[in-house]
């Protein structure tokens, strides 16, 4: 989180540190993008379960988005204004203004992260199961 921290300061990104917000972004995440499932589903596919994960809206299929590098081309050629930045596994989590320059190559080493734009129109998704599933990318 730190090292994420340090290789965006350097690219005159405005960051602003939001420690608490990781349970709200990540409720809001899953009213917006899996607003089509019912709560079974949302259930079966263990989105909101203790050892689940949002991504796996995608990795079963349950949301069109794109995988692996289709997934991380899509976001480094999205416009990024303002975004969260937040965690599956962590309550931590990051504002950014003017992230135009913020790509993948920023998330060497992260896990489980979760990016969306300020409006959550679009959201990119690094597991920590790269090589198998993910990264994903999908919009609203």
């Amino acid at each position: 989180m730190n090292d994420l921290y340090d290789r965006l300061k350097t690219q005159k990104i405005k960051i602003t540190e939001i420690p608490n917000w990781g349970p709200y972004l990540r409720k809001q995440w899953g009213n917006i993008f899996a607003s089509h499932l019912s709560d079974k589903d949302k259930k079966s596919i263990y989105l909101f379960d203790t050892g689940g994960y949002l991504w796996h809206l995608f990795s079963y299929e349950k949301k069109d988005c794109l995988g692996e590098e289709k997934a991380e081309a899509a976001f480094n050629n999205q416009t990024k204004n303002n975004c969260y930045v937040f965690y599956q596994h962590s309550d931590y989590a990051l504002f950014l203004e003017n992230a135009s320059m913020f790509n993948t190559d920023d998330l060497i080493n992260e896990q489980d992260i979760d990016i969306v734009d300020k409006g959550f129109n679009w959201t990119y998704i690094q597991t920590h199961e790269a090589g198998w599933c993910g990264p994903y990318f999908s919009v609203k």
